[in-house]
């Protein structure tokens, strides 16, 4: 969902934000996605107060750097009553970034819809942004800048199927550092640059673009159980 805040968005600037990344960063909005809550944490790395963040958008926090079709995802997956997690890119008041991986989870009433969102965010190993992710969101908003989202989503979901992972999947391998061994490719993942040349449809060089959308598919029990317990381990400690 995306809805401008009444607070004047800062103008990004390429530096990170200075914390403490063993914390966690919490927030709780509504089902439209208005910040109802945060903890320190996450008021201190933002650098809103708890009274300007209250009931505004999510979107506050969005920065330009981040593709749009990861935010479509994330919501349709969430209207959809499923619990998500993506790694973003945040914008602090101060016009700095921070990186963050972040785990939605939905909250529900006694009928079954969707009240709440809980989000808990950790900070990212920088080889994780680096190596895996700016690459793909930088491949990404080029080819939104040519085709849009329809576009971009195609290239996700080809992107998944050659890597033969769900997208749960993914984040978890790309996250699990321990399996990184010195000297060892680490499934690593070459995205070929976007010329600025123009591309006609159906023609985008080396990219694999797929013939269908992505969605990510309610996960099977056991994908579920895998996901339960890798970020149980990731936000045990602090």
């Amino acid at each position: 969902m995306i809805e401008n805040p009444t607070i004047k968005r800062p103008i990004p600037i390429d530096e990170e934000v200075k914390w403490d990344k063993r914390a966690t960063l919490m927030s709780r909005t509504n089902k439209h996605g208005h910040i109802m809550a945060s903890n320190a944490a996450f008021q201190e790395v933002s650098g809103y107060t708890e009274a300007e963040l209250y009931d505004q958008p999510h979107s506050l926090i969005r920065h330009p750097d981040m593709p749009k079709v990861v935010f479509k995802i994330l919501w349709e997956n969430l209207k959809g009553k499923n619990n998500f997690h993506a790694i973003i890119k945040n914008l602090a008041k101060s016009g700095e970034y921070y990186w963050v991986i972040t785990d939605f989870e939905v909250g529900r009433n006694i009928m079954g819809e969707v009240v709440t969102i809980m989000a808990r965010r950790r900070a990212v190993p920088q080889y994780v942004i680096t190596d895996h992710i700016e690459p793909l969101y930088q491949t990404l908003l080029k080819l939104e800048k040519i085709g849009g989202m329809e576009l971009s989503n195609r290239y996700f979901k080809g992107f998944l199927e050659k890597q033969g992972k769900s997208y749960i999947e993914y984040i978890m391998d790309i996250l699990d550092e321990n399996r990184r061994t010195e000297g060892v490719s680490h499934q690593d993942i070459v995205f070929e640059p976007v010329s600025n040349t123009h591309h006609t449809e159906g023609n985008f060089g080396d990219y694999e673009i797929s013939d269908e959308i992505f969605s990510e598919e309610h996960p099977e029990e056991e994908s579920m159980m895998q996901r339960k317990s890798f970020f149980a381990r990731l936000f045990s400690t602090n």
